[in-house]
């Protein structure tokens, strides 16, 4: 058995109510609900929330919200696993035991539910107990400075001063949006020695800031124009 859990919990520092913040006519957490339901993947898909009006707009979309989470588990410092562990245990208690688990944050509509099946299909087929979505960097890390107190320059790596950014080996970084582990593994609190599933960079944004939301609503608007969402 199969369970998504979208952990989204009220304060929002940023971005005000940023879980449910309208995004093009919607609360933004009901796309990461349709990405999980649209992928037929999953018996269950769960949000975990300490607020009760997420709760009742994810309840409207048709995910089940079982528990509102403590709050130990919704302040500045929760990690997402211990988020999703606190989950899977609560399960546990009322006999319900998934497999398969996958985390999805609930600021994701770039999300393709294809994304979900593939990155699954591989975890299993490399014989991985996690999976973790990631692209590549736009730019060389390892030529990045750092701005020391006089406002000068200093780099982070000055091994790779001279280098040339194509004779220097690709990094990655994880894109922020869903993770895969078995039910074994998340209750390590630890998913991070997984396989890495690449998604193509241009479907990729953090949102942190409301610049960050309008670019967003800019690239959901290009991919549904041209159906690759």
């Amino acid at each position: 058995m199969r369970l998504a859990i979208i952990p989204a919990r009220g304060g929002s520092k940023r971005i005000s109510k940023k879980n449910i913040k309208d995004f093009l006519g919607f609360p933004i957490i009901k796309y990461s609900i349709e990405a999980a339901k649209k992928s037929n993947l999953f018996d269950k898909v769960l949000v975990s929330t300490d607020d009760e009006e997420i709760a009742q707009i994810a309840r409207y979309y048709h995910a089940e919200v079982p528990f509102l989470r403590p709050k130990k588990f919704s302040d500045d410092y929760s990690s997402t696993v211990s988020v999703v562990v606190h989950a899977i245990k609560y399960l546990m208690k009322e006999g319900q035991n998934f497999e398969n688990i996958c985390c999805i944050y609930p600021c994701a509509p770039l999300l393709d539910p294809r994304d979900l099946i593939s990155s699954f299909n591989f975890m299993r087929e490399m014989n991985s107990e996690s999976c973790i979505p990631i692209c590549e960097f736009s730019s060389a890390p390892q030529r990045a400075f750092k701005l020391k107190e006089d406002n000068r320059l200093d780099w982070v790596y000055p091994e790779y001063r001279n280098s040339r950014t194509q004779d220097l080996e690709k990094a990655y970084h994880d894109i922020g949006v869903f993770y895969w582990a078995t039910h074994t593994k998340w209750l390590t609190e630890d998913i991070s020695q997984g396989v890495g599933y690449i998604v193509d960079s241009s479907r990729v944004i953090d949102i942190d800031t409301i610049n960050d939301w309008k670019q967003a609503e800019l690239l959901f608007k290009f991919f549904n124009q041209n159906n690759t969402l």
